[in-house]
Order: C-alpha cells, then sequence, then structure tokens
C-alpha cells in the first residue's frame, strides 16, 4: 500500500470532466481519477482554503461520523474495474474497533484532505493506473502532465463550482 496526497485537479479536455490527481511522496508516481464536478469543487475548495457559510456535504459527513464517536483514521483506494475506482472510509472508535465504508473514491479523497487523513493505494490499483514520472524517458511527458495539473487555477472551475453550490444550497 502506498500513501499519496493530492497533487490537483485537472480538467480533461476532450470531455470537460475533471481528473483529480494523486502522487506518492517521492513524486514518481501520479494517479489520475476522473471524478464528478461536485467533488472536483469540494477539492478545490479545501485546496484553496475557500470557505463557505454552511456546511458542504463532505463536512456534513465528517460531522456526523465524529458526533457519533467516530473519527476516519485512512482511506483506501483499493480497486479499479473497467476504469471504475473503489474505495474505503476506515472508521475507529475510541476502543480501537475498526468499521469499513465503502466509498466513491472522489468522496473518500474530499473527506481525507479535509481532516489531514491518510490516503493508501493499492498495489493493483497502481499499477492498473499511475503514470510514471521517474523515468528519463518518461520525463518531459510526465514534466508537461505536472505543470499542466500545477498550471490549473479555481477560476478554471468558476461555473462547475457554481453550479455545484446551486446543487448543494438550501437557500
Amino acid at each position: 500500500m502506498i500513501e499519496m496526497k493530492v497533487m490537483g485537479i485537472a480538467l480533461d479536455t476532450r470531455t470537460g470532466s475533471p481528473i483529480v490527481v494523486l502522487h506518492d511522496k517521492d513524486n514518481r508516481r501520479a494517479l489520475p481519477i476522473w471524478i464528478g464536478s461536485a467533488e472536483a469543487s469540494s477539492i478545490i475548495r479545501k485546496i484553496e482554503n475557500l470557505s463557505v457559510t454552511r456546511p458542504m456535504t463532505h463536512d456534513l459527513v465528517i460531522s456526523i461520523i465524529e458526533k457519533t464517536g467516530y473519527k476516519i483514521s485512512k482511506v483506501e483506494i483499493n480497486d479499479v474495474e473497467k476504469e471504475t475506482y473503489f474505495a474505503t472510509i476506515f472508521l475507529e472508535d475510541n476502543d480501537g474497533n475498526e468499521i469499513e465504508i465503502d466509498s466513491r473514491p472522489s468522496d473518500a479523497i474530499a473527506i481525507a484532505i479535509r481532516i489531514d487523513a491518510p490516503i493508501y493505494v493499492t498495489a493493483n490499483v497502481l499499477s492498473n493506473g499511475s503514470v510514471s514520472t521517474d523515468s528519463a524517458k518518461d520525463q518531459e511527458e510526465a514534466e508537461e502532465f505536472k505543470n499542466f495539473v500545477q498550471s490549473i487555477k479555481p477560476s478554471d472551475f468558476a461555473k462547475m463550482m457554481k453550479d455545484s453550490d446551486h446543487h448543494e444550497s438550501d437557500q
């Protein structure tokens, strides 16, 4: 199992779909996962430390978990099948008892980054979906990919975030 961090959100120029990109601590592997607009908006809000007046869905989930006496210990992206990724959120009570909750990776990631819970990816998921950013042969492509991800700004998602806010707010 490899611990990974959120590198950023990218936009698939072919489909307009957002992609969350994870990378390992040594920046040797990147794992792109296509996600929904609402989840991308939630992740961007946390990355950019943008505040909202009312709790968004992922904040609500965390609050419910914590109020019931559990904490989120980690999340795992543990399977991929026909380009569909699977994740598990691990909850732990005060006695160390663990509960596993099935999740979409995008929700698990959005929750994990809010509370700095570790994000782990299994070896089979990495071998099936990651991009090497390490080998000299792929260095130019990897650098181009890194630059692309780092060049994405929250304003690139302004419409997506506005649409997401409209769907999530109760005003």
